[in-house]
This record gives C-alpha cells, sequence and structure tokens, in this order.
C-alpha cells in the first residue's frame, strides 16, 4: 500500500504491484476504467453539443465579438465618402474619410466609420481616433457559459463514475 493512502479505505479493488493479480480482482478495475472512458466521451459530445447550441441560440457573433475597430488607412485604402466632423478643443470642423475601400480586402466591399468613435485632437496639434477601452460584456458572459458546461461536465463525471463503483461493490459477492 502506498504511504499516502494509509488508512484509507479503497472503494473499489485495485491490484498492488507485488500481490498476485487474479480474474476476480481485475474484472471491477477494468470494469471501471472502460465505464469511464465511456462517459468521458459521451460528456465530451454532450458538453460541446451544449456550448454550440448555447452560442447559436445566445445569437453572439464571434467574429464582431473580437474584432477591433476597422479604420481608414490612407496608404492602403481609398477613401469614397468625406464628412465633416465636430472635435472637442477645435475651432471648426474636420474632414474624415467616412466610407472606403481597402485594398488588401479581397471582398471590395465599403467600409465604414463606426459612429462610436470619437476623435480627439493630439498636443501636437494632429487630429487622432480615440481608443478608449469599451468593454464588452458578451464575451465574459460566454466565458462564464463555457466555464459552467466545463464545471458541469466535470462534476457528471465523476458522479456516474463513483456511482456506477458504488453499484459494483453493492453486486459484488461478498467473500470472507
Amino acid at each position: 500500500m502506498c504511504p499516502w493512502v494509509r488508512g484509507m479505505e479503497r472503494p473499489y479493488p485495485t491490484i498492488e504491484p507485488g500481490e498476485p493479480a487474479s480474474r476476480e480482482s481485475r474484472a471491477p478495475v477494468a470494469k471501471v476504467r472502460q465505464y469511464t472512458m465511456l462517459v468521458t466521451l459521451g460528456l465530451i459530445v454532450l458538453c460541446n453539443g451544449i456550448l454550440i447550441f448555447g452560442v447559436w441560440v445566445s445569437g453572439v457573433n464571434l467574429d464582431e465579438l473580437v474584432k477591433t475597430p476597422d479604420l481608414f488607412n490612407a496608404t492602403k485604402d481609398v477613401c469614397l465618402r468625406l464628412t465633416w466632423e465636430r472635435v472637442p478643443g477645435a475651432s471648426e470642423p474636420v474632414r474624415l474619410c467616412s466610407e472606403w475601400i481597402n485594398l488588401a480586402d479581397p471582398s471590395g466591399a465599403p467600409h465604414h466609420l463606426a459612429s462610436d468613435l470619437k476623435v480627439r485632437q493630439g498636443p501636437d496639434g494632429r487630429y487622432y481616433f480615440d481608443q478608449s477601452i469599451r468593454p464588452d460584456f458578451r464575451l465574459l458572459a460566454l466565458a462564464l457559459f463555457v466555464g459552467a458546461v466545463l464545471l458541469f461536465g466535470l462534476w457528471a463525471r465523476r458522479y456516474l463514475v463513483s456511482r456506477y463503483r458504488l453499484q459494483l461493490e453493492a453486486a459484488a459477492p461478498r467473500s470472507s
């Protein structure tokens, strides 16, 4: 017996390195191992199905959830439409490109300036987009949902395997 488990009862029979292995002592261990593998595979499929179903039902677009705002770059884009924008601290409105075509984008779809982006005047007198921190709680909710499904899967596996071990012990003939 290992020194760190002395005094602890084993819930199912195991084979010690120096003991002769009989067919009766190996059968419950093999059954528990096989059942554990089947439960693990079944829960992997079930939990992944729950995750996919949850993302589908919530309607979260994962592409939009983690993308950065699209900004006009004069060296890589062609401007299609200019607009005038009021900037705090500036005496007159500033012309900004509000619609452009990104030459690196194979779709050729026009890109638009997001309405929630703010333009600020820097200390050097140039104008910059204010890329302030915009928390997106949908990503946090998705992470919490994934964590909850994983914890449920771990708990279900442990519960089902321990219940199966107890059923094997109860069904095993008692010998003295």
